[in-house]
């Protein structure tokens, strides 16, 4: 596992953000303006790709 110190950053807007590491973004093999969700789970955030889901219930 990849370990980076990043500090959290707020914009005028009120909102926070967090630079990912160029390095991770090419071995997930995500790219610019690609949509991801993001969600907590316990003390964490998780980041993961988004998929749309089927409108007949499937992925």
């Amino acid at each position: 596992m990849t370990q980076e110190i990043r500090k959290i950053v707020k914009n005028g807007a009120g909102t926070y953000y967090i630079s990912i590491p160029k390095e991770m973004i090419k071995k997930l093999k995500m790219k610019e303006r690609q949509k991801v969700t993001v969600r907590t789970s316990g003390k964490k955030i998780i980041i993961e790709d988004w998929e749309p889901v089927d409108r007949k219930g499937g992925k």
